[in-house]
């Protein structure tokens, strides 16, 4: 199964960002997520596509998706 650990983060113009990594640790647990979104926000490394920065934590979402393929006889 396919799993994706999205970052929420606020923006300086109040909008919602998102940063999205794939086959994350299975151990992390939220501690440690909003410990790593929170250097990301102090270390102001990222910029929108406006010029906006990341200012706050909103929310981590994991994502698990997964496909089946039917077989036909």
């Amino acid at each position: 199964m396919e799993v994706t650990l999205e970052l929420v983060f606020i923006t300086s113009d109040d909008r919602n960002v998102r940063l999205s990594v794939n086959n994350p640790k299975e151990d992390l647990d939220g501690d440690t997520i909003k410990e790593a979104m929170e250097q990301i926000v102090a270390a102001n490394i990222f910029e929108t596509s406006t010029g906006a920065s990341f200012v706050a934590v909103k929310e981590a979402r994991k994502i698990q998706r997964g496909v089946e393929v039917i077989k036909f006889e």
